[in-house]
């Protein structure tokens, strides 16, 4: 297996500026404390291809509902690869919990935004049973898994990320 990636925290300014941005009833304090347990990303079985990631506090999503979680989390990945960001399976099949952008994509330059690549993943419920999902810190809510892709061969871009999501256009 080819080893392409490292995940490691965001700076807590960094965490601490997205939760107050996302998640204004948050107060410091309990950012301190929940930045504090954040769990990086990892695999559960020597077969996955998934990167569990996990819940950075306890939340609940009603049917309709969505909520933007900050995970402190970003990752280093070699040229030529990046991380897609999926729904857990067992979450999307019991709840229709979907990411609000399908998958998420990260890219290699990602690491070095402004932001310090920090991955902050937006979830909704679509349940049409009118099940609401509860899920308690540290429980994987999302996965990631690293593709390796390519360009064109008369792409000459040179340009340099420098923001977060929906920087390059």
């Amino acid at each position: 297996m080819k080893r392409v990636a490292q995940f490691q925290k965001v700076s807590f300014a960094q965490f601490w500026k997205d939760v107050a941005l996302h998640l204004p009833h948050i107060s410091e304090t309990q950012a301190k404390e929940i930045y504090e347990g954040i769990c990086l990303p990892e695999r559960k079985t020597s077969g996955s291809a998934g990167y569990d990631f996990h819940a950075p506090f306890d939340f609940s999503l009603s049917p309709r509902q969505g909520i933007v979680i900050p995970t402190g989390v970003r990752v280093q990945i070699e040229e030529g690869w990046f991380l897609g960001i999926l729904p857990r399976s067992g979450q999307s099949f019991r709840y229709r919990i979907q990411l609000d952008n399908t998958m998420g994509v990260i890219d290699a330059d990602y690491f070095h935004a402004e932001n310090e690549g920090h991955i902050i993943i937006k979830l909704s419920n679509d349940s049409m049973e009118e099940k609401t999902m509860d899920l308690a810190q540290k429980i994987a809510f999302a996965q990631g898994i690293f593709f390796h892709h390519g360009i064109t061969f008369d792409d000459n871009v040179s340009a340099k990320r420098m923001g977060g999501f929906g920087s390059t256009g």
